[in-house]
């Protein structure tokens, strides 16, 4: 049964999309599932890079440590998007942390076993390339909002490209479960927690949003999207 739950996930998986039944046999062999509970360490720095992980349900938080001891959160990946692939690069050691935010699902593939598997099946290679250039084009968006906008701004746009990227739209409104901790937003937006706690009250208090530890409610994205143009 387990085998036929690991199989069931490699098919449905996006980038696997599509590869012929041996294919996906040969995947089944090569790749192990992983059940992870909340907030537990997936890799850390300086381990060798030895695996690619595909996320298949939860979220995981990617971080760094800043030369004075300081946690900065580089980014998030959720359901159906592929991390620590700097493996797949050559990359000899992890340079961050990954760690679950959620109970997560986590299929993993030894980085030469994937290499041998990419090369057997050659249209993996672009869709590999497309998205690695997605995550690069996602972190220099992230870069820009650091640089050109204002600690509101940048809380907002992180609000409005969580909604894009896990979002449910319901009539007019747009539902995100689960929400992030305030503290973990203060990092992902270099803003202090304090920062992040009144930017969200004030749009609570117009009913632009409602939120609570379980879920963001957007009720007025048009409004949002007025405030950070």
């Amino acid at each position: 049964m387990a085998e036929m739950t690991k199989f069931w996930y490699l098919e449905n998986f996006n980038l696997f999309e599509g590869l012929k039944s041996e294919s996906l046999e040969e995947l089944n062999r090569i790749s192990s599932m992983q059940n992870i509970p909340k907030n537990q360490p997936i890799y850390f720095p300086n381990e060798p890079s030895n695996s690619i992980y595909f996320l298949k349900k939860g979220r995981v938080k990617l971080s760094r440590m800043s030369s004075d001891g300081k946690e900065m959160i580089i980014g998030l990946v959720n359901k159906g998007e592929v991390f620590g692939e700097m493996a797949y690069l050559d990359e000899s050691e992890r340079k961050d942390f990954a760690t679950s935010l959620d109970e997560c699902l986590v299929c993993a593939i030894n980085k030469e076993d994937f290499k041998r598997f990419v090369e057997r099946n050659p249209e993996l290679n672009l869709r590999l390339t497309k998205l690695m250039g997605l995550k690069l084009r996602k972190y220099s968006e992230r870069i820009e909002e650091l640089v050109f906008k204002d600690a509101e701004q940048r809380v907002i746009s992180f609000l409005l490209r969580l909604a894009k990227e896990n979002g449910k739209e319901i009539g007019d409104e747009i539902f995100v479960k689960p929400f992030l901790k305030h503290q973990d937003i203060a990092e992902l937006t270099a803003c202090s927690r304090q920062t992040v706690n009144s930017v969200l009250t004030d749009l609570r208090e117009k009913g632009i949003i409602n939120f609570d530890r379980k879920k963001l409610i957007i009720h007025n994205k048009a409004e949002l999207e007025k405030k950070v143009r």
